[in-house]
C-alpha cells in the first residue's frame, strides 16, 4: 500500500520509511497519552421550555443533550406559584420572572399530576437502562434572599388555617437563617428533587413521591460535594432536579423545609456496569443507601438490606459482618415523612470506621 501512497520513493527509502513509521507508532502508543479533554460547561436556565413541572417521564422531550461527563450550570426554582408568594407577603418585584412565565404558560396536561417545577429532562449519551447516572454536586448557590415554610404533612392539626406561609430572609453571606428573634438556622442548601425518568411502563410519573428513580427523595445529606447515583431506566437517563432546599430536619415533617430556589452545577456521568437497584450517595464523610415504599418498615428493612449488600459487595465484609457493622456504626434515618404514597429511609455509614483499605 506504501508504493501507491509515495510513488516517488523507491523501494529501499519506502522500506525505511515504513519501519520509522512503526516505530514512531509503536513508542507513540507506549509513552504517550492523549490529552484530557474538559468537561464542556452547558448552562441550563429555567424556562417554560426547559422545565418539566411535576413529573418523571420515559417519554418527555429532553430540554438538553450532554455527552457523559460533562457540567451543567443549571438554575431550579422553588416550589410555589406568583400568587402563593403575593399572598404571604413577598414583594412583586422578589418574584422571579422565570417564575412566573412558567406558571402562566405551563398548564393543562403540560402540568402534573405531581406540583414541582423541575429542570429537565436532560439526556446524558450513553445511558441506557442498566447503567447508573453518577451525580456530582459541585457547587449549589442562593439567587434569591428568601425562603418559605409551610404548614401541613404529618400531624396538619398542629397547624392554624389563619396563619400563612411563613417567609424567611436568608442571610447569604453568614449561611443562616432568623425563623424566629434569637432562633438562628445554618443554611445547607440540597435539592429535595434530583431524578430520572421510569421505566415507560410506569408511565408519567408524579413529581410528587420518592422511588427507584430516586426523585423527591428530600435527603439533606446531598449538599454540595456530594455524588449521588440512579440506576438508570430509560436512553439517556433524562435527569431532572428542582425543589430548593436551604434547611431541612430528616423527616421534613411539615411537608416543608426552608424552600427556595437554587442555582448549581452539576456533573453527569455514565457509569456503565453499575448496577442498583435503589439509589445511593457518596459525601464528605458517609455511605448512603435508601429505599422508599408507603409502609415505613419495609422502606426501613430495604434500605438496611441496601447497605449490607453494598459494604458486601465493596468492602470484603460477609454479611454477617456488614449487618454487625450498620448495627455498630451505621445510622438509620427517615428522610421523609410526607410525600405519599412513599416515606424514605436512609443508612449511613461514616467512611471514617474504615482506616485502610479492604479489597
Amino acid at each position: 500500500m506504501l508504493p501507491r501512497m509515495l510513488p516517488s520513493i523507491d523501494k529501499r527509502a519506502a522500506l525505511t520509511l515504513a519501519i520509522a513509521l512503526s516505530a514512531t507508532a509503536l513508542t507513540a502508543g507506549q509513552t504517550a497519552k492523549a490529552p484530557k479533554v474538559p468537561p464542556k460547561v452547558h448552562r441550563l436556565e429555567a424556562s417554560p421550555s426547559t422545565v418539566a413541572y411535576g413529573y418523571y417521564w420515559s417519554e418527555a422531550t429532553p430540554v438538553l443533550r450532554i455527552a457523559s461527563g460533562d457540567i451543567v450550570d443549571v438554575d431550579t426554582l422553588l416550589t410555589n406559584t406568583p400568587a402563593g408568594l403575593a399572598k404571604a407577603g413577598v414583594p412583586d418585584d422578589k418574584i422571579q420572572s422565570s417564575l412566573k412565565a412558567i406558571v402562566t404558560e405551563v398548564t393543562g396536561d403540560k402540568k402534573g399530576p405531581g406540583g414541582h417545577i423541575l429542570t429537565g429532562p436532560i439526556y446524558v449519551d450513553g445511558a441506557e437502562p442498566g447503567d447508573a447516572l453518577e451525580v456530582k454536586i459541585l457547587s449549589i448557590d442562593l439567587p434569591i434572599d428568601y425562603g418559605y415554610n409551610g404548614c401541613r404533612g404529618f400531624l396538619p392539626d398542629n397547624c392554624d388555617p389563619n396563619v400563612p406561609l411563613k417567609v424567611i430572609a436568608l442571610d447569604r453571606k453568614a449561611m443562616t437563617a432568623e425563623y424566629l428573634p434569637g432562633i438562628v438556622i445554618p443554611l445547607k442548601p440540597f435539592f429535595g428533587s434530583m431524578g430520572v425518568a421510569p421505566a415507560r411502563e410506569a408511565g408519567r410519573v408524579s413529581s410528587n413521591p420518592p422511588g427507584m428513580h430516586a426523585g423527591n427523595m428530600d435527603n439533606r445529606e446531598l449538599v454540595a460535594g456530594s455524588t449521588l447515583f440512579i440506576p438508570v431506566f430509560a436512553p439517556g437517563a433524562l435527569f431532572e432536579i428542582g425543589d430548593g432546599h436551604v434547611a431541612q430536619g430528616d423527616g421534613e415533617v411539615d411537608q416543608t423545609a426552608i424552600e427556595t430556589s437554587l442555582r448549581a452545577k452539576i456533573q453527569l456521568t455514565v457509569r456503565k456496569g453499575m448496577k442498583l437497584t435503589w439509589p445511593r450517595a457518596e459525601t464528605a464523610t458517609d455511605l448512603i443507601t435508601m429505599a422508599a415504599d408507603p409502609d415505613l418498615t419495609k422502606a426501613t428493612q430495604m434500605a438496611i438490606q441496601e447497605m449490607i449488600d453494598f459494604l458486601a459487595a465493596t468492602k470484603g465484609l460477609t454479611k454477617h459482618q456488614a449487618y454487625q457493622l450498620t448495627s455498630i456504626a451505621g445510622n438509620v434515618a427517615i428522610t421523609q415523612l410526607v410525600d405519599k404514597p412513599n416515606v424514605g429511609v436512609h443508612v449511613r455509614m461514616p467512611k471514617s470506621v474504615f482506616k485502610t483499605a479492604r479489597k
